[in-house]
């Protein structure tokens, strides 16, 4: 297609998916006071180390934190076994800070990070690597959560969590309730001990599968919610909206909930002050701390993901300048 045919929505989103494959672009950003700092308000660093501090701060405000190890559609036996390692060292590392007791601080993974697009054994070595890192979490205290990717994975995904959860029934689950199919895997997923992160969804999803209005998507979130409150399991309610975010607590009012059978979840970096705000109120809230060497190629994909995403970014970068 013409590029002068394309809508402007459409024209932004692929020069930001092309700005993720550029070194030049990264280095620019890496070397730019203003942008360097913006950056470190969104992605924690790329260090073990980087991601612990961070993880250490937000605690100094009754704040949460689930970390994720950067890096997604692994087609290399050994990058996936680096992506466990790492983790099983960012555990070791949590647990000797202080950090990880009654899962005050746990990791979130993605099963193609660690190798769930490898062939046909792809599951079978994204569920043993997993399995590793949910062992190492246990044996420090804390809980691990499978993030939710684009849709064709949802089904293996899902038959991967089954299989930690006969071991581990804490491990969390990610739903996205732009997917039609949400409100069903809700239902399934809403028993007891069940822990679900109910967020609005970040892929470019087919409208055969997916909500494509703002307004249909938020409806749907809110359907999710209903069934996830009404339930007996633990919703974890991943979003920067303000109206779902008071929609949550009246439902959990009118399901009878207090504070600590449900939490909030927000990025790191974005309404912080809401964060803090709702943690002195007496709230649980979680923030998702990003690490690691691919934090360029992640940023940039969540600003082409959503336009949203972008405004927070430019808005960040106009306070700081």
């Amino acid at each position: 297609m013409d590029p002068a045919q394309l809508d402007p929505a459409t024209l932004m989103r692929q020069s930001l998916l092309a700005m993720s494959r550029s070194t030049t672009m990264r280095d620019t950003i890496e070397k730019a006071p203003v942008s360097r700092s913006v950056v470190q308000r969104f992605v924690a660093g790329e260090s073990t180390a980087n991601a612990v501090a961070v993880a250490g701060e937000l605690a100094a405000t009754n704040r949460l934190a689930t970390i994720d190890y950067l890096g997604e559609d692994t087609l290399d036996p050994e990058m996936a076994a680096h992506t466990r390692d790492a983790y099983l060292e960012l555990l070791t590392a949590l647990a000797e800070a202080g950090a990880t007791s009654d899962g005050r601080v746990e990791v979130s993974l993605k099963l193609s990070a660690l190798g769930q697009a490898l062939g046909r054994d792809g599951d079978r070595i994204a569920l043993d690597n997993a399995r590793r890192i949910c062992q190492a979490a246990a044996n420090v205290g804390t809980t691990v959560t499978l993030d939710m990717e684009d849709h064709t994975t949802t089904d293996a995904t899902l038959e991967t969590l089954r299989e930690l959860r006969q071991d581990w029934p804490w491990v969390g689950a990610v739903l996205q309730s732009y997917l039609y199919r949400t409100e069903a895997d809700c239902r399934d997923l809403a028993g007891e001990g069940s822990r679900v992160r109910l967020c609005k969804g970040t892929y470019r999803e087919p409208e055969s599968v997916a909500y494509q209005d703002k307004a249909e998507v938020d409806k749907a979130y809110v359907r999710c919610l209903k069934i996830l409150m009404a339930g007996e399991g633990y919703p974890m309610v991943a979003s920067h909206d303000p109206r779902l975010v008071e929609i949550a607590g009246v439902l959990a009012d009118r399901h009878g909930r207090r504070p600590g059978s449900y939490e909030y979840q927000m990025l790191l970096g974005i309404r912080p002050d809401e964060q803090v705000r709702l943690a002195e109120r007496g709230e649980r809230v979680r923030v998702y701390i990003p690490y690691g060497e691919e934090w360029y190629g992640y940023l940039m994909r969540r600003m082409a993901e959503r336009p949203s995403n972008l405004r927070f970014f430019l808005r960040a970068l106009a306070t700081r300048g």
